[in-house]
This record gives C-alpha cells, sequence and structure tokens, in this order.
C-alpha cells in the first residue's frame, strides 16, 4: 500500500469515528421522555440581522445578558442537566456595536489544549458557590472543546447560536455562576 491510500483512509476513518460519536451523542441526549429539548448542533450557525431565531423549547428572553468588550453581548437562553452527566448552555454571541467586532482571543482561555484547536469559548466555566467548585469545558478524546468553534469576527448586528457542554454539578445544584473571559458573570439556572 502506498502512502498516500493509507492516509486516506486513515482520515476517512476519523471522519466515520467522529460521525458515529456525534450519532451516539445525539440519540443519548434524547432521554426518552415526553420533554421536547432543544437540539444542539456543532456547527456554528450565524443569523444575519439582530433577531437570532429561536429554538424549539427556548423562550425569548434569555435568562441572563453578559456584556463584554467592544459592544458584544452574550445571551444565554438555556442551560440543562442532560442524562449523560454533563450541562449544555445555549445561547446568542452577538455584536451590539455599530461596528465589525474581532472576537477577542481571551474567550478560549489560556489551557495549552484548547488553544491548539482555535477560535472557541473554551475559556468558559460554571462556578458552584454551595458545593465551591469550578466546572471547566468539557472536551473531546483529542482534546477539542465541547463549545461553538471556528468564529473570529461578528459584523453589526450580526449574531452567532452558541452553545457551551460543562460536567454536571450535582443533581441539587440549580443555580451556578457562568463565567466568560472579557464577559460580565451572570447567575443562571440548570433545569433538568
Amino acid at each position: 500500500m502506498s502512502i498516500r491510500f493509507t492516509a486516506k483512509a486513515r482520515k476517512g476513518m476519523v471522519a466515520l469515528v467522529i460521525a458515529a460519536g456525534l450519532a451516539v451523542g445525539v440519540a443519548g441526549c434524547s432521554g426518552g421522555g415526553d420533554d421536547k429539548k432543544p437540539e444542539t448542533s456543532a456547527s456554528a450557525s450565524r443569523t444575519g440581522g439582530s433577531d437570532p431565531s429561536t429554538q424549539e423549547g427556548e423562550s425569548d428572553e434569555p435568562m441572563a445578558e453578559l456584556k463584554g468588550s467592544s459592544g458584544l453581548l452574550l445571551q444565554i437562553t438555556t442551560a440543562t442537566r442532560d442524562a449523560g452527566g454533563f450541562v449544555t448552555v445555549n445561547g446568542t454571541l452577538k455584536n451590539d456595536g455599530s461596528k465589525r467586532i474581532t472576537i477577542p482571543p481571551a474567550v478560549r482561555g489560556d489551557e495549552t489544549e484548547i488553544l491548539r484547536h482555535g477560535m472557541s469559548l473554551g475559556g468558559a466555566t460554571l462556578v458552584d458557590a454551595a458545593s465551591k467548585k469550578r466546572y471547566y469545558v468539557l472536551r473531546d478524546t483529542d482534546g477539542r472543546p465541547l463549545t461553538t468553534t471556528g468564529f473570529s469576527s461578528l459584523q453589526p448586528g450580526e449574531s452567532l447560536a452558541v452553545f457551551i457542554q460543562f460536567p454536571a454539578p450535582p443533581a441539587n445544584t440549580t443555580d451556578v455562576t457562568f463565567q466568560l473571559p472579557t464577559f460580565a458573570s451572570a447567575t443562571i439556572q440548570i433545569s433538568g
């Protein structure tokens, strides 16, 4: 076998494993109950204009708004505890300013493993004050953060649907503080 063929085969197998892992993850998150939960996607979707679309099961009113630098606004719409032992935070990152904003690199944190995988919201944390614990963004087996990735800037009025996954705090913990570098902190409530 040639080296080129082996490299192509390896890339194909990696893609197959990732696709299978995502399929298992989506199936595991479905829960099986009657509750309708919004589906999260690993790809970042952009919405032109200032009105983000409302996903099924989400309210129009965000549970928290965090102001960042240069007119950035993070609106958190849901924080859902999943049966798999993690919490998924969904929201919208929006440019509320009048000029194009480059997303500050600080939002991805300063951990070497996360920095290797480009721009993300990997610097986010959940703080459980009652248990005195801080929860960091989950990562896959390759060290990639389980959050929206691959964005760099937002035009005026542009918004980006975002998600971030964390390990779940104890079941009796419902109120946690969400933190993201360069943004104000906010207390959010975990449902589910």
